[in-house]
């Protein structure tokens, strides 16, 4: 079940936003570039405007030169009104480029850079008359009626009280050469444009941050996509067992390699193998090197053998080491003991055959906490 809007009171996640904008639905404002374009636009106006006057009064006193050469070959006028037009194109070009850079900065400049083809994808879903009538009453189109509203009544409001006081002026411009008349009548035009343009800025300042925060609203999540995503990145528990319960088997499968190198191997004596390494000089406490179960048991034993390493049937200490310690990790601290009665057996057998001491005793039944025997568990339970 999809959760509702009032269900979706939590931030974004990083994934939800990368999605997002992978999708190409980023904060846009479109006063801002609105903004950009009729500011830009005006601005680049302002600087072209005297050279390319200043071109178009040469091209045209050009045009109205009549000579006796023109008469004779009708093909001069068609030059001049290709030279004409080459200046009309260029300035038109070099406008439009710098405007449009203008309106692209001015589209980034809020979202950043998106490059996705998904919003300009045909979607047909928008050609429903009924959830578009749904569209027209969301908190967004409310936020953009009342927007355009202050705008519409900003411009009508300062428009009138600018043409108001300007008609005397403009009246009187009648009275004086057209080329100063022109010269205020441009200037004239030109504040009105900038106090027009001032509106907008307002407008994008606020309508910035505003579509922003309308972003991260429409992208709140509610609990239970929060921890529908959760599961999706983590994965599923069950799988992620299986998946560490495969790693360990890999692991103890690869640390048989390190079976030569152990002083002795403890077995359960079926369904268990430990192999331990210790080094005074360079160990805090004895090591575990390799360990498995069943098959994997068996192969642990066999290679000692082969490499003429002890092999010592101690079946409660063989199911705790393999329970509780780690590979290429230090035993257990609660197991100290036990290991030491174990090594220090080991230590007498090996005296013993280098023909330095005389053959040990029976191997000891060191003492393990009944605690940290799997098989005392799972009888201790099994009883209640």
């Amino acid at each position: 079940m999809e959760s509702s809007s009032q269900d979706r009171n939590l931030p974004a996640s990083e994934r939800k936003l990368k999605k997002a904008r992978d999708d190409g639905q980023v904060a846009r404002s479109r006063d801002l570039s609105n903004l950009a374009v009729l500011g830009g636009g005006g601005f680049t106006l302002l600087l072209l405007a005297p050279t390319m006057f200043e071109h178009i009064r040469t091209q045209v006193g050009v045009q109205l030169l009549f000579d006796a050469q023109v008469l004779k070959d009708p093909m001069i006028m068609i030059s001049r009104l290709g030279a004409m037009a080459g200046v009309g194109l260029g300035a038109s070009v070099l406008f439009a480029v710098v405007v449009s850079v203008i309106a692209v900065i001015g589209a980034v400049a809020t979202g950043g850079w998106v490059a996705s083809l998904k919003p300009i994808m045909p979607d047909f879903s928008r050609l429903n008359p009924l959830s578009g009538f749904g569209r027209l009453f969301t908190k967004d189109k409310a936020t953009e009626v009342l927007k355009m509203s202050f705008i519409a009544g900003m411009i009508l409001w300062i428009g009138f009280g600018y043409l108001s006081a300007g008609m005397e002026t403009l009246g009187a411009l009648v009275l004086q050469p057209s080329g100063q008349a022109l010269g205020v009548l441009g200037d004239w035009v030109a504040q009105g444009v900038a106090l027009m343009l001032l509106v907008l800025l307002v407008v994008a300042m606020v309508d910035v941050p505003l579509q922003n925060f309308l972003h991260k609203s429409r992208m709140k999540m509610s609990h239970q996509e929060m921890k529908q995503e959760t599961k999706e990145s983590d994965g599923n528990p069950q799988m992620k067992g299986r998946l560490r319960q495969r790693q360990r088997d890999i692991a103890q499968g690869n640390s048989v390699q390190a079976v030569p190198k152990a002083d002795f191997v403890l077995m359960n004596p079926t369904h268990y193998a430990v192999a331990l390494r210790y080094d005074d000089q360079t160990m805090a406490a004895p090591r575990l090197v390799a360990k498995g179960a069943d098959l994997l048991a068996f192969k642990i034993r066999d290679l000692a053998k082969e490499h003429n390493i002890p092999v010592l049937q101690s079946p409660v200490l063989a199911r705790a080491l393999y329970a509780h310690a780690e590979l290429d990790q230090d035993i257990p601290a609660s197991l100290y003991t036990a290991v030491a009665q174990v090594l220090a057996y080991i230590y007498r057998l090996k005296a013993a055959m280098r023909g330095d001491a005389p053959m040990p005793q029976e191997a000891p039944v060191p003492f393990v906490p009944p605690e940290l025997d799997p098989l005392s568990n799972v009888l201790a339970a099994q009883a209640l």
